[in-house]
Order: C-alpha cells, then sequence, then structure tokens
C-alpha cells in the first residue's frame, strides 16, 4: 500500500515538473482614466463609422469603388484606436460644405466690395464711393 502510495506520489511530481515550463505569468497593472476614456471614444467613434456605411450616398459610393459594405465594415474593425482617432479628428476639421474655394471666393468678393465702397477701387459698377 505505501509503495502504491509512492509510485503514485512520483507520477503526479512527476507530471507537475513536466508542467511546470508551460505556465505562463501574469502582470497586473492599474488601468489609468485616460487609456478607458481613450478606448471608450475608439469604440463610439468605430460604432459612428460602421453606421456611415449604412447611409445610402456613402454605399452608393462604396459601390462604386468596388467596395463591398461587409469588407468596409472589417477594415473598420481592424483599424487600431488611433488611426480611428486619426481619422475622426481628420473627418471633424473637414469643411462643412468640403469646398474650400467657394468660401475663398466670397472672400474675396467681399474684399473687393468693400475696398469699392471706401473708394480704394471701382470694380463694381453698381457701388458708390465713400469719398
Amino acid at each position: 500500500m505505501i509503495r502504491k502510495l509512492k509510485q503514485l506520489l512520483v507520477y503526479v511530481l512527476a507530471t507537475s515538473f513536466l508542467f511546470v515550463g508551460f505556465t505562463q505569468s501574469v502582470q497586473a497593472a492599474m488601468i489609468s482614466t485616460e487609456q478607458v476614456v481613450a478606448t471608450a471614444n475608439a469604440q463610439q467613434e468605430r460604432a459612428k463609422f460602421v453606421m456611415t456605411l449604412d447611409r445610402p450616398e456613402v454605399q452608393a459610393q462604396l459601390e462604386r469603388f468596388g467596395i463591398s459594405q461587409a469588407d468596409a465594415a472589417d477594415r473598420i474593425a481592424a483599424l487600431t484606436d488611433a488611426e480611428v482617432a486619426s481619422m475622426s479628428h481628420q473627418i471633424d476639421s473637414l469643411p462643412a460644405g468640403g469646398n474650400a474655394i467657394i468660401g475663398a471666393l466670397i472672400f474675396i468678393f467681399v474684399v473687393l466690395l468693400v475696398t469699392d465702397i471706401l473708394g480704394l477701387t471701382k470694380v463694381f459698377p453698381f457701388t458708390r464711393s465713400a469719398r
């Protein structure tokens, strides 16, 4: 009986020593609030991009480029959090109209109109000089 118990103990110890090399080390660290917020923001932005894919004009443009909606959603899911944040910043910084030339033309028109009214130029025949 004692001999069988010793053999069982030897087998258990040999098996446990065999699996000691397969253990993984784990490290725990505190997660900062900034990391949690950044991850939550990235998930919200990613969800916003996926919802944008549901719009009919976006689907039509994707079809013109030969990209299916599922492929686009897979590509969005594969983006890192930094890439999602960068894309979101780029989209948010674009002008609402999407065309800066119109804004530049309006600015030039207003400048010429003001200089005409002040009497510095005579570009428009419908203005009268203040001088």
